[in-house]
């Protein structure tokens, strides 16, 4: 299934993805660091939705509470809530 979110009080303003067999693909951030969010689309590839949010949950970027990757962590946790995946 394929999904498009907005992310807030990050430099990326939306992630584009698709979940399959409860693994992420094609990962895709609007705006934000392209080479650092590029790179960790490359990273998850085919990786679990559930190790993906293990991973990327908590992780602040500079004096911010929150980043770029803890926003598509917490996107994904509330898909797997409202989906069960």
């Amino acid at each position: 299934m394929h999904y498009r979110k907005a992310l807030h009080n990050v430099c990326a303003t939306e992630v584009a993805f698709d979940i399959e067999d409860g693994r992420i693909k094609n990962l895709q951030f609007a705006n934000g660091c392209r080479g650092n969010l590029r790179a960790i689309g490359l990273l998850i590839e085919d990786m679990p939705v559930g190790r993906v949010i293990a991973t990327l949950s908590g992780n602040p970027c500079g004096s911010r509470a929150t980043s770029c990757t803890d926003q598509l962590a917490k996107v994904l946790a509330k898909i797997c809530n409202e989906k069960e995946l």
